[in-house]
């Protein structure tokens, strides 16, 4: 019994670090797309004229 839950709890610690990594990436890439969709928008705003 304690073997299967050891196996467990060894294959629960690598998932949860491979999602946490998988967290970090998705974020990073999510702010910068945020960040160029930003300045694409301001760079636009400064030729507008009324």
């Amino acid at each position: 019994m304690n073997e299967k839950l050891y196996k467990f709890l060894g294959r629960a610690g690598g998932a949860g670090i491979a999602l946490g990594v998988i967290e970090i990436v998705v974020g990073i890439l999510l702010g910068t797309l945020t960040i160029i969709g930003g300045a694409k928008l301001l760079k636009s705003k400064m030729s507008l004229t009324f």
